[in-house]
C-alpha cells in the first residue's frame, strides 16, 4: 500500500496539477476527476490536490483557465457540425428518390450528380476544419506550456532579485550603524576647559 504524501508542494507538482486540470476543463471533464488523476500520480489525496488548486494554483492560471474554456466551446462547435453520417443519409434519400420510377431523365441525373458533388464538398470542408481546429488546439497547448514554464522562471528570477535587495538593505543598515557609532566615539574624545580669561575652549584628547 502506497503512503499518502503530506509534504510541501514543488513547482513541478504545481505545473502537473495545472496541466491536468486545464486539460479536463478543455475536454469538458470535472475538476474532481482531474484531482483524482493528479493524486494517483503524486501519491496525494484528491482532497489535497483540490485544496492546493483552489488555494494557490488556480490564481496563477486565470488566463489558462479562460483559454481552456474557450477551447472547450470550439470543440463543442466542432462536434455539433454536420457529420458524414448525415451526408450519407442525404445521399441515400436522393438515391432512393432517383430510382423510385422506372424512367430516368437527364435533368434528374444532373441534379443527382450536382447534389452528390455538393455533399462531397461539404464533407471535405468539414474534414479540413476539423484538422485545422486540432492543429490550433495543439498549438495553444504548446503555448500554454511555454507560458507556464516562463512564469516559473520569472518567479525564480524575482525571488533572487528580492533576496539580493534584502541583502543590500541589510548591508546599508550595517554601514549606517557603523557611521553613527564612529560619530559617537569621536564626540566622546572632545572636552572643554577654561582658559586664563575664564572662557571655555574645546580640547581634543
Amino acid at each position: 500500500m502506497s503512503t499518502v504524501r503530506q509534504d510541501a508542494w514543488t513547482q513541478d507538482e504545481d505545473l502537473l496539477l495545472a496541466e491536468v486540470v486545464l486539460r479536463y476543463i478543455r475536454d469538458g471533464g470535472t475538476q474532481l476527476t482531474a484531482f483524482e488523476e493528479v493524486g494517483k500520480k503524486l501519491s496525494r489525496t484528491s482532497a489535497a490536490c483540490g485544496f492546493r488548486w483552489n488555494s494557490y494554483v488556480r490564481k496563477q492560471y486565470a488566463t489558462g483557465i479562460e483559454l481552456a474554456k474557450k477551447q472547450r466551446k470550439e470543440l463543442k462547435k466542432e462536434q455539433a457540425a454536420p457529420q458524414p453520417v448525415e451526408a450519407q443519409n442525404s445521399y441515400n434519400a436522393l438515391n432512393n428518390k432517383l430510382y423510385a420510377g422506372d424512367n430516368l431523365t437527364i435533368s434528374a441525373v444532373i441534379s443527382y450528380l450536382n447534389h452528390l458533388e455538393q455533399l462531397e464538398n461539404e464533407y471535405t470542408k468539414i474534414k479540413e476544419e476539423n484538422h485545422s481546429l486540432k492543429k490550433k488546439v495543439e498549438q495553444l497547448e504548446g503555448d500554454l506550456k511555454h507560458l507556464a514554464e516562463a512564469k516559473l522562471e520569472l518567479e525564480s528570477s524575482m525571488n533572487l532579485v528580492e533576496e539580493d535587495y534584502r541583502a543590500l538593505i541589510e548591508i546599508m543598515e550595517r554601514a549606517r550603524k557603523m557611521v553613527v557609532l564612529q560619530d559617537d566615539e569621536k564626540n566622546k574624545k572632545v572636552k572643554f576647559q577654561m582658559d586664563r580669561n575664564g572662557n571655555l575652549e574645546r580640547v581634543e584628547k
